[in-house]
């Protein structure tokens, strides 16, 4: 499905690219500007099997796109900035910078980068990554399939035997076991990656260790003036899978922690996963009653002034790791393939 997925958008691009049919339609498509999602940047290291790549770009890119934002006309402004001025138009589009998950390469990587352009962004914090409580699921399925040649695990009373010695064999195992955890419950989701990941010799808290942020690192990124720190729940769940009063607790116990330990108002949330899936009218609800001023999805779109109404459920513009060029970006800050991706509704 993920290659079926890719084949079609690298066929949109060459179209695209070849008709620049995307920028005739762009001051009809492009709205009022767009929020950037990033997850991962840092130096490619260079392997075969990465399933994950897509929530990965390297600081090179990130400074070109940067470039390009500007060279394009868009103006780089927090998201409290892109929110007072929601509903209004604008004469340049407006580009806010989000990351996710709260890593140590958007401090070590991100941030030169950032601070040479003077551009503002969110950093959206997992409070049990920072306590090293909380699970990078998705990369523990990631580095169990690379070291087993071999997977046999049970997902939902179904026993799985998947070869995994080649790179193919991998990302066709990785794919299979992604699908079907995507249909369980969370800790079927959590126990199945825990089995992997322990088959394999790994230590879930040493990948979060490596990777993630702690207090000390947040509280370094709080003091910068371009950073703005936003919430992105306690565990990372889909939000979706839990029951409303475990979902209010990882919405308002991350919020509280945040707060608590940056000694500021933290008042912006991204959903983790972000899909139609996983954050739907439930969450966005939730969200508004607990009094955050917006809350990002992973919906594809672009923003328009309707979107004033719906501070709680708004699209983002992924930049995909597996599509690092710049005119893939432009092609999607025109807003033309998020127009046909939603049957021309500015608000889906």
């Amino acid at each position: 499905m993920r290659e079926v997925k890719k084949h079609l958008i690298s066929s949109g691009f060459s179209f695209f690219r070849r008709t620049g049919l995307h920028r005739l339609a762009a001051p009809f498509t492009r709205g009022t500007g767009a929020i950037l999602m990033f997850h991962q940047v840092r130096p490619w290291i260079e392997r075969d099997f990465a399933p994950n790549r897509f929530l990965e770009i390297t600081p090179e890119f990130l400074d070109a796109v940067l470039t390009r934002l500007t060279a394009r006309g868009f103006t780089i402004v927090s998201l409290d900035a892109a929110l007072n001025g929601m509903g209004k138009g604008r004469e340049r589009p407006f580009a806010v910078l989000t990351f996710d998950d709260g890593y140590k390469d958007t401090r070590d990587f991100a941030l030169p980068i950032l601070e040479k352009h003077r551009a503002p962004f969110t950093m959206y914090v997992t409070t049990g990554f920072a306590d090293r409580t909380a699970r990078l699921w998705w990369i523990e399925l990631e580095e169990a399939i690379r070291r087993l040649p071999r997977i046999e695990i049970e997902i939902g009373g179904a026993k799985l035997a998947l070869p995994s010695a080649t790179t193919a064999e991998k990302s066709t195992a990785f794919a299979e076991i992604y699908r079907r955890l995507t249909e369980m419950p969370e800790q079927t989701l959590l126990d199945v990656t825990g089995r992997l990941a322990a088959s394999a010799g790994i230590e879930p808290a040493t990948l979060v260790e490596e990777l993630c942020l702690d207090w000390t690192g947040i509280e370094t990124m709080v003091r910068n003036d371009l950073c703005t720190i936003g919430v992105h729940t306690l565990t990372h769940p889909r939000l979706a899978k839990l029951g409303e009063a475990a979902m209010r607790r990882e919405l308002a116990g991350s919020r509280r922690r945040i707060e608590a330990q940056i000694g500021r108002p933290a008042t912006h949330l991204a959903y983790p996963l972000g899909n139609r899936a996983v954050a739907g009218e439930r969450e966005f609800k939730a969200t508004a009653d607990l009094g955050f001023a917006s809350a990002v999805t992973t919906r594809p779109g672009m923003i328009f002034p309707a979107h004033a109404a719906h501070r709680t459920a708004l699209p983002r513009v992924s930049i995909n790791g597996n599509w690092q060029s710049l005119d893939f970006v432009e092609i999607l800050l025109s807003g033309l393939p998020f127009a046909l991706w939603n049957k021309g509704r500015r608000v889906a």
